[in-house]
């Protein structure tokens, strides 16, 4: 019995040294990313959790907001956002060396459950469905700084800002369509779009061919990261064999 005893309480003690090791090894990557991917992001990193033991925890923002949390210099492992802000923040030396272009999403068109989908079959259709209608919505992030752009084009914007709301992100548009009424109409990523339908919302389709804009996305480590082997293995996972058919999967395409 004391030998039995004593062999347990090895092989306790030895199973105890071998797991804190691994249990030490496991560690958090910070990701600091526009919303417009978080369907394809939340996906590749539930996947990469999955297969490598680690954990990832991601901070949602728009682009503007991105620009204004990397100025503080927080506390991120990586960061994903369009090319132009990835360069922004490279030039600031924010940046490690690696990169990865995880995809672009186009932007769509959306009305809530139960409203008359406007006609958005040509550049032409969306003009008249915009001054037709009794509201519109969209953000003051990418997606929405182009359409008030193309607003601009077709010579409209001056017509329809009085009945145009603007919100911080897509959420907030689409959270807004759900409770409107009338023939309101919201513009937004179409990834964002895609969260909400089935939830109040319908989704219309993205905007025609000549007038559609895509917003792409890129991943890197910052330089500040205190796991750069860590930031460097999740920036390339999301792009790799299992990360990046996730991507595609939610609509984030190449």
């Amino acid at each position: 019995m004391p030998v039995y005893s004593t062999l347990l309480r090895c092989c306790t003690t030895l199973m105890a040294a071998i797991s804190l090791p691994m249990g030490a090894l496991a560690a958090d990557v910070a990701v600091l990313s526009a919303g417009a991917i978080e369907p394809g992001i939340k996906a590749a990193a539930a996947a990469f959790e999955k297969q490598t033991g680690h954990s990832v925890k991601i901070t949602f923002n728009t682009a503007p907001e991105l620009r204004k949390r990397m100025q503080a210099n927080p506390a991120f492992d990586v960061v994903v956002a369009p090319p132009a802000v990835i360069a922004d923040f490279a030039a600031a030396n924010k940046l490690a060396a690696a990169r990865a272009n995880v995809g672009r999403v186009g932007m769509g068109v959306t009305v809530r459950d139960g409203a008359p989908a406007p006609d958005i079959s040509s550049a032409d259709a969306i003009k008249k469905a915009i001054l037709s209608a009794e509201s519109l919505v969209f953000n003051r992030a990418s997606t929405g700084l182009y359409l008030e752009g193309l607003l601009k084009k077709m010579d409209v914007y001056s017509q329809i800002e009085s009945k145009t709301s603007r919100y911080p992100d897509g959420a907030s548009v689409l959270e807004h369509v759900i409770k409107g009424k009338g023939t309101e109409i919201g513009f937004a990523a179409m990834t964002e779009i895609l969260l909400y339908t089935g939830k109040g919302l319908q989704l219309v389709g993205p905007l025609p061919a000549d007038i559609q804009n895509y917003t792409a996305y890129t991943a890197a480590p910052l330089a500040s990261s205190q796991q750069q082997a860590l930031a460097q293995q999740f920036v390339a996972f999301l792009t790799g064999p299992v990360g990046k058919p996730l991507f595609v999967a939610a609509g984030i395409t190449d």
